[in-house]
């Protein structure tokens, strides 16, 4: 089985740059959502949004072309892509030839979908969409929407995970409500590197205490993780202690490597939330 410790993640590396689809390298889900409590069927639906900002291969005449590439992990996929391993093989394309932006689309789905079934069968495949250049100017920059709980003047002593620190008025009247923080920040399961990020919680159900939240929130500063373990902790922890009838913690983390990553996890289908970037990003 692949752990992190084998893969490139804060070793020296090759950079290759003709096309190499197993530079990909698949981590097993499990271990992770085991901590959790999650055993067999995940008990939400949702994605990882990534964006690569980094992506250049060579026309049939041998001119560079470059573009930004969307790209949708489901998470009901047995493995995730280590992200160092994803920037090599985004490099491996530098100086490779394909006839059209539509090949490289379709090897970027094929070996994606490949690495996050770890070689078994395929069951949903990435979604992947590239974006040409003439395209540039209409990537909006948005921050998320929602009440900023940052306002709060809240005690922090606490910087490892910590769901005590979650309530919510449970003999109360349900509400729903948007609740975003930009004060989440992990590290890297392997490297210990800092990761930045901001997330949008979105419930109905009993009023969740949002200093509390806060507080939880801060609580992964010293925490190693990757960023979609993190957001499956956060999610499962607000389930358990506050009890939502809906729920949809959104994450978006800036990049690194040229690559960004911004897990959604949600309760109850609907639509997954715009892959658009925030100022940090």
């Amino acid at each position: 089985m692949n752990t992190p410790e084998l893969s490139q993640l804060g070793k020296a590396s090759a950079y290759i740059d003709q096309y190499d689809a197993s530079l990909l390298f698949a981590l097993p889900r499990e271990p992770k959502r085991t901590e959790i409590g999650i055993k067999g069927h995940v008990p939400f639906l949702g994605a990882d949004l990534w964006t690569a900002f980094e992506l250049s291969w060579l026309n049939p005449r041998g001119k560079p072309q470059v573009a930004i590439a969307h790209i949708t992990v489901p998470c009901e996929s047995t493995h995730i892509v280590e992200s160092k391993s994803f920037k090599l093989y985004l490099n491996s394309f530098n100086n490779s030839r394909f006839e059209s932006a539509d090949q490289v689309r379709e090897h970027i789905r094929t070996d994606v979908s490949a690495a996050i079934w770890h070689g078994g069968k395929v069951q949903s495949t990435a979604g992947v969409r590239l974006l040409l250049p003439e395209l540039f100017d209409c990537e909006p920059i948005r921050e998320m929407e929602g009440l900023s709980i940052d306002r709060l003047d809240v005690e922090c002593s606490v910087y490892q995970p910590a769901p005590e620190l979650l309530s919510a008025a449970l003999d109360e009247k349900p509400v729903t409500e948007i609740l975003t923080s930009d004060l989440l920040k992990s590290n890297c399961l392997v490297t210990g590197q800092p990761d930045w990020g901001s997330v949008q919680i979105t419930y109905s159900g009993p009023q969740i205490d949002q200093g509390g939240l806060l507080q939880y929130i801060v609580s992964f500063r010293n925490h190693n993780e990757f960023h979609e373990q993190c957001v499956e902790r956060i999610y499962m922890d607000i389930m358990a202690r506050c009890k939502p009838a809906k729920l949809s913690v959104v994450a978006r983390y800036t990049r690194r490597g040229g690559l960004d990553i911004n897990p959604w996890r949600s309760s109850h289908p609907q639509l997954p939330p715009p892959n658009v970037r925030n100022a940090r990003q």
